[in-house]
């Protein structure tokens, strides 16, 4: 029988996958503090099932699955404001170019902050996280259908925002 892993391991865990964990933290939640608070409510629950785990390699995958859930309990919560008050995003992206760089990042940061929390989640999942759909499916707990309708939905809330150049009309359908 496997051993459960240390708490030396766990350290280590954290200290490798914190980063990552962050960011996608950062992706959903559009605001730094609550994305600390996130990733760390979210190592706290993965720690309490530790003693469970046997297989090091799956953990940080379970720590993300971990933290969309918790992300989605917040986004649940009548006190959550998923509206962040931001300038006007189109008159933003009108006065850029739609090249794919460091710049337009403001730019999708405001975008996705339009997005329902779980859209937000799909589109980070699926293309920061790369995951297919049927991974996003597990990691949400939903139907690989409501994967691919959230995909669509978003990004086509999207487009409008950020410009075929950023978000091409082949994207979503290629990204399966």
């Amino acid at each position: 029988m496997a051993r459960s892993p240390s708490d030396a391991e766990f350290t280590a865990f954290v200290h490798g996958s914190w980063a990552g964990l962050y960011r996608t933290a950062y992706l959903l939640l559009g605001d730094r503090e609550l994305a600390e608070d996130l990733v760390q409510t979210a190592l706290a629950k993965t720690y309490g099932s530790w003693g469970r785990v046997r297989d090091l390699d799956r953990a940080h995958g379970y720590a993300r699955t971990v933290l969309v859930n918790t992300a989605t309990e917040w986004f649940r919560k009548k006190s959550w404001r998923n509206e962040l008050a931001t300038e006007d995003v189109s008159a933003r992206i009108r006065e850029t170019t739609h090249e794919p760089d460091a710049t337009t990042r403001p730019l999708v940061l405001d975008a996705l902050r339009t997005l329902a929390p779980r859209q937000r989640a799909v589109i980070v999942l699926r293309f920061y996280e790369d995951l297919d759909v049927a991974q996003t499916a597990t990691a949400l707990g939903c139907s690989e259908g409501t994967v691919k309708s959230q995909t669509s939905d978003a990004l086509a809330r999207l487009r409008p925002l950020l410009g075929d150049a950023v978000i091409p009309l082949s994207q979503g359908a290629s990204h399966d």
